[in-house]
């Protein structure tokens, strides 16, 4: 019993020394395999003192671009040809300040004064036409009127007549057919005094028709000549608004047709700022958004007050205006280096901006290891950014230390040691 004891801790022993040496094996096995694959992990060698390498921190993200923008008016008017005609003087030239009905530019046409003298000879002919109309109706009234009196005067007699007759005829002194002749007289001469009377009524009706027609076509000529007028007066072009002239595209002598724009009125009761954007940012900027810059250690608050839809060449624009105060001698023309707020100040990890992200569009970054004396290759998540951070979202955490500098010399290698 004691011989087979012995043999069996003998057995035991054994078991726990192999186990042993199966660990120490295969942990040497784990140390060869991770050295020959770190040999084929492709590296590349660089002095440290070529790179920019910086440290990711947990702060205060803000979220703004920097763009630049350039002071323009409040508002501009075109100046366009309301009539045609050829430039006989520019009173003010480009960049001169007028007042509301300045006159900037006179234009001649021959046709349009033709036009008028034409128009006119047309309306003292109708006038002299209305005047003897207005004549030979007041004659035909008075011979009418003068006919009428006749006629009264008339069926006086024939009045008289008939009732004499009636009297002589009564005591047989007339025959019975001169009696009938003194009535039939008198009958007519009522009738004949009833359609002198309607006639009198119908043409007095006619002839208030026709000189009312007659003044309305009168009207609408003087209208014509007015609005003709108005022609030649818009041949000098002046000034809609207090302002200043832009640009000014006429020359003496040069024809104008009538709509053809000849220059633009700058407002300068007020003042705008416009950007280029790029269309990255485009579903992120909005009407009312805040923006400032500083001049003169002073800072100039404005607000988005329009967003143009049309992208061109990759950009789109806005405009801004100043929310209270305005800087002193500000002319059109001048650029700001303006601050665009998108959102609110949130805590976020932070990673300084480098030439690192136009090489791998933030989807990866060297990173350091603990020694310092290597950094490689690790997926990362980039969000936001402005002009100082971009916000890290996945990969990174505070306090590690990243590559950020270009990575145009570090070719396709997942490695970096440092010399």
């Amino acid at each position: 019993m004691d011989g087979m004891d012995r043999i069996r801790e003998k057995r035991s022993l054994w078991k726990q020394k192999k186990f042993w040496f199966s660990v120490v094996a295969v942990l040497f096995l784990i140390v060869v395999i991770t050295m020959l694959l770190r040999k084929n992990v492709s590296t590349v060698r660089i002095e440290e003192e070529k790179i920019s390498i910086s440290t990711i921190s947990e702060g205060i993200f803000n979220d703004y671009i920097r763009v630049i923008g350039s002071v323009e008016p409040i508002r501009f008017i075109y100046l366009d040809a309301e009539e045609g005609g050829r430039v006989e003087e520019i009173v003010n030239e480009e960049g001169a300040i007028v007042r509301k009905g300045d006159v900037i530019i006179r234009l001649t046409n021959s046709n349009l004064k033709l036009n008028i003298l034409s128009t006119e000879a047309n309306l003292a002919e109708q006038i002299n036409f209305l005047r003897n109309t207005r004549i030979s109706m007041e004659q035909e009234r008075l011979s009418l009127q003068r006919q009428l009196l006749e006629q009264d005067y008339e069926i006086i007699k024939r009045k008289r007549a008939f009732e004499q007759s009636e009297r002589f005829y009564k005591k047989d002194i007339i025959s019975k057919n001169e009696y009938l002749e003194a009535t039939e007289l008198y009958e007519f001469a009522v009738k004949n005094r009833q359609i002198l009377a309607a006639r009198q009524k119908t043409d007095s009706t006619l002839r208030e028709v026709q000189v009312s027609q007659m003044e309305f076509s009168l009207s609408r000529m003087n209208t014509n000549l007015e609005l003709v007028k108005e022609r030649l007066e818009n041949l000098q072009v002046k000034a809609p608004i207090d302002g200043q002239i832009g640009q000014l595209d006429a020359e003496i002598g040069q024809s104008i047709p009538q709509g053809q724009r000849m220059g633009q009125l700058n407002d300068l009761s007020g003042f705008k700022v416009t950007a280029k954007i790029d269309e990255h940012y485009i579903d992120r900027i909005k009407k009312g958004l805040e923006s400032s810059f500083t001049r003169q250690d002073k800072n100039f608050a404005m607000v988005v007050k329009k967003v143009y839809p049309d992208v061109r060449e990759g950009t789109f624009e806005i405009d801004m205006v100043f929310d209270k105060d305005v800087p002193d001698n500000i002319r059109p023309g001048q650029t700001y280096h303006v601050e665009l707020q998108l959102g609110q100040p949130e805590t976020a990890l932070l990673i300084p901006r480098g030439g690192f992200y136009q090489s791998t569009g933030g989807q990866w970054v060297y990173v350091l290891t603990d020694s310092g004396s290597e950094a490689v290759r690790r997926q990362v998540k980039i969000g936001r950014q402005n002009p100082q951070f971009y916000e890290v979202l996945e990969g990174l955490k505070p306090g590690e230390q990243v590559i950020t500098s270009g990575y145009e010399m570090f070719g396709d290698n997942e490695r970096v040691v440092f010399k």
